[in-house]
């Protein structure tokens, strides 16, 4: 996965994220892809909810499979 400096992530627009306040950034396929892991992560922890990570894998799917 190509690295997102502070600069870089600050500079993309809201539509580039795929969870609240700006989190998990779906830029291209490498964090899409890794966006959809660490929601199932934390989704399995019980740190996000059910609704919250069918949202993130749905925003990452369209970077994946357009």
């Amino acid at each position: 996965m190509a690295k997102l400096t502070s600069k870089q992530r600050n500079a993309l627009p809201d539509s580039a994220f795929a969870g609240p306040d700006r989190s998990y950034p779906v830029n291209d396929k490498a964090h899409a892809a890794n966006a959809k892991a660490r929601a199932t992560q934390q989704y399995e922890a019980g740190n996000l909810s059910k609704s919250a990570r069918d949202k993130i894998r749905a925003r990452a799917n369209k970077v994946l499979y357009g």
